[in-house]
């Protein structure tokens, strides 16, 4: 089928392709007559008895059978269906309608890591948690290679008996390729396969030729994200000699539930990710690991967004639900899945690091990152070039067909970093007669580097090194350079870092939660790899690994008892703001120090969250109070929750949900002294006998905290208890920093438990 030509798109959305390449699903009927998935919000209860199901329901009242894609009955009620926008519009006015969302196409956020977060053999969570074996982690993401050693079920007892899910078989994947490790599989393409056509600019099909229906994974991120998160000890694991050792997940004894929700190439649709979320739950997992957002740099609200509703349904069910926080940083406000019942994860580096060289001709030596394991240059001088000198953009980015091989064959080539992918820029050197490559990042990316596993001798360089070989060449008739690789290097200090990369706060939508809440591991990360594609990803890159380094995000829960928000606030609560040099963390795009928005409440800490002395804990009622804080009336609150909300008869605020972190926003139009007050309630989980003893640091000048009272008592009748934060800002003298914030903490202490929540200071309307 033929797609919508693009004249015929309003002028809004063609803006939105542009800025994201993001694109909904669309397809032409040979009317003309445009048709789109849509998703549906039913109210489940006005269902008339004389359908025996609500499948029935749908595809005789609202949709015919070939129309309807998927049917919701668990995080959601409803169905996805394709139709014209004005069969839609005629629907959405059905009464028993709550809601209609159109499709869209959503993107990837694409072994030393448990020692570095304080996992040891034998001890601790680890050995206490006996390594997550009872633990299913429901992985939504691009599906799994199972024959990889991370996932051998050797040892491994019998599936738990709350299981009830599936081994969906398909193109080379049968049922053997689940095991005990492995316990369920399924693919979900009906949302992709709607788009129709190829996944050309507007299709969103499956390039088949690429993919395969089934479980199995083509793209490499999938497998490489369930072995972070649950890996088996994989002894002699490395990704061509780089970060030997022994690769192993956070959890190596957790059962792995696969998701297959998107597809190499092709992204990812809300459609099939609602069916996901409402296949885990009815499945029994209890941990759901995302790692996809929306990359448009648009945060819907959370009734129209369905990774928010998918989550909150299973996190209403005691499902603890794991996201990035996405990869558009260093930029301010470009954190995704601001849901407060979604645990949001931004990505720290970890104390390993695989450093290369560049030695130029006039004896300097500029530190950078490679993973490149081929033939060496050995240390042979060769001529140097910069086709961005000429000042077209396509060549400094090294773009596809920019480079004239006359000028560029058997010279080390500088690119630029950004619009392509960083080892397709060498590859086009290579094509090109090129010996190396230098990559050069920008201002935006500041000092932050990637090891990247290249196909020809090439180095990462952080934008102050990079400016420097351009000035070497701009100042030199003749420039020569090298490139030396040094291996894996341990031990690296200071360590974690912000990743450049990792989405930044303040939250969008309710500035009032700071997002995102946590960063852990997150950049270089060993771990498992397809055998589809070889390890930078590219059609020629014909190299199998069995492991591979990749930027993802890595989170694990061993309290399977506690609440969804109870775990999060163990996490929170416990993460360390200092490296490994006890000095404040630092962010790796700027070398200054970071804050909170950065890095939320802190790096996580996994044993000290094990024993977190206080939580704060968040029913559902709450979340709903926090809807009801935001404006949305019964009938959006429904489209979430599902069940229909009475809002109190005082509007409630957001920033009274009872979050492990405190966000003041003061107008931007207040002069003066202005305060506001926080109510927060913690549960003890510790000793039954306690004191806690509050602990304020204030921002440095302009604010002041008072807590009351300032000593928390519980005993065996009491495990709660109440405390009010005041938070009193003089305009005259408040001092905010480049973000437009000043950060502070609350801390409870009882001598062995330390309780820490970050505390923002901000003028900020909310929109």
């Amino acid at each position: 089928m033929a797609a919508i030509p693009y004249s015929s798109l309003p002028l809004q959305f063609l803006f939105f392709l542009l800025l994201s390449g993001s694109f909904l699903q669309t397809r032409t009927l040979s009317t003309d007559q445009t048709v789109k998935t849509f998703i549906f919000r039913i109210d489940s209860q006005s269902k008339p008895s004389i359908f025996p199901t609500h499948y029935h329901w749908y595809s005789s009242e609202f949709a015919s059978p070939v129309q309807i894609l998927h049917t919701y009955d668990t995080v959601f009620h409803g169905f996805s269906a394709t139709l014209s926008p004005d069969q839609a519009a005629s629907l959405s006015r059905h009464p028993s309608v709550l809601a209609v969302i159109e499709d869209q196409r959503r993107q990837l956020h694409t072994t030393r890591s448990p020692q570095f977060l304080g996992l040891r053999n034998q001890q601790g969570l680890w050995s206490e948690s006996d390594y997550g074996s009872d633990v299913i982690i429901g992985v939504f993401d691009t599906g799994i290679w199972p024959e990889r050693r991370s996932f051998s079920d050797l040892n491994i007892g019998s599936i738990p008996s709350k299981w009830k899910g599936v081994c969906q078989v398909g193109v080379k994947f049968t049922a053997k390729n689940c095991n005990k490790k492995i316990i369920g599989a399924r693919f979900f393409s009906k949302g992709h396969e709607a788009a129709g056509g190829s996944a050309g600019p507007i299709g969103g099909g499956i390039n088949e030729t690429v993919e395969f229906m089934s479980p199995r994974d083509a793209d490499g991120h999938g497998t490489h994200t369930a072995s972070t998160a649950a890996g088996r000890h994989a002894f002699r694991a490395s990704m061509e000699g780089y970060a030997a050792g022994v690769a192993k997940g956070v959890a190596p004894k957790a059962r792995l539930a696969v998701y297959k929700v998107c597809w190499k190439n092709a992204g990812c649709f809300d459609s099939d990710i609602l069916a996901a979320f409402d296949a885990a739950v009815n499945d029994g997992v209890d941990v759901i690991s995302i790692s996809i957002g929306g990359g448009d740099g648009i945060s819907s609200p959370y009734y129209l967004d369905p990774i928010a509703i998918g989550s909150y349904g299973a996190a209403s069910r005691g499902v603890f639900v794991s996201s990035s926080a996405g990869n558009d940083g260093p930029n301010g406000m470009s954190v995704t899945n601001l849901a407060p019942w979604i645990v949001t994860v931004g990505a720290g580096t970890i104390d390993r690091n695989f450093p290369a060289e560049v030695r130029l001709g006039d004896g300097r030596r500029l530190s950078g990152v490679s993973l490149y394991a081929g033939a060496p240059l050995s240390e042979k001088m060769y001529p140097l070039i910069y086709p961005g000198k000429s000042g077209v953009l396509s060549a400094s980015l090294c773009m596809e067909n920019s480079l004239d091989p006359n000028l560029v064959r058997g010279k080390i080539v500088i690119c630029d970093r950004g619009s392509s992918p960083r080892v397709a820029k060498g590859l086009v050197v290579k094509k090109a007669g090129g010996v190396g490559m230098i990559l050069a990042n920008g201002i935006s990316n500041g000092e932050g580097l990637v090891g990247d596993a290249h196909l020809l001798p090439a180095c990462a360089l952080g934008s102050d090194e990079g400016d420097a070989v351009k000035a070497y060449i701009s100042s030199t008739a003749n420039p020569t350079a090298t490139i030396d690789f040094k291996g894996t290097i341990l031990g690296i200090k200071p360590a974690p870092v912000v990743a450049s990369f990792s989405a930044r706060g303040p939250n969008a939508l309710n500035p009032e939660i700071l997002k995102p809440d946590l960063i852990a591991p997150g950049v270089n990360i060993l771990a498992a790899w397809t055998e589809a594609v070889g390890p930078t990803g590219l059609d020629s890159d014909l190299r199998k690994t069995e492991f591979n380094i990749l930027s993802a995000a890595l989170l694990k829960s061993a309290h399977p008892d506690w609440s969804p928000a109870a775990i999060r606030s163990a996490m929170m609560t416990t993460a360390s703001i200092v490296d490994n040099s006890n000095q404040p963390m630092t962010d790796e795009a700027t070398g200054n120090a970071s804050t909170p928005y950065d890095f939320g409440a802190g790096h996580v800490n996994l044993d000290r969250a094990m024993d977190p002395g206080l939580v704060y804990d968040i029913t559902n009622d709450d979340y709903v109070n926090f809807l009801c804080a935001n404006g949305y009336g019964p009938k959006l609150i429904q489209v979430i929750t599902r069940i229909p909300a009475r809002c109190p008869a005082k509007r409630p605020r957001p920033e009274n949900l009872n979050y492990p972190s405190i966000a003041a926003l003061f107008s931007t139009q207040s002069r003066g002294v202005s305060s506001k007050s926080f109510i927060r309630t913690v549960t003890n989980v510790g000793q039954p006998n306690a004191v806690y003893t509050v602990k304020v640091v204030s921002p440095e000048k302009g604010v002041t905290v008072t807590v009351k009272p300032s000593r928390l008592v519980f005993t065996e009748g009491v495990k709660k208890s109440s405390f009010v934060v005041t938070v009193t800002a003089d305009s005259k003298n408040l001092v905010l920093n480049d973000s437009g914030a000043a950060f502070g903490s609350i801390s409870w202490s009882d001598g062995k438990h330390e309780v820490r929540s970050p505390l923002v200071v901000t003028q900020l309307d909310p929109l």
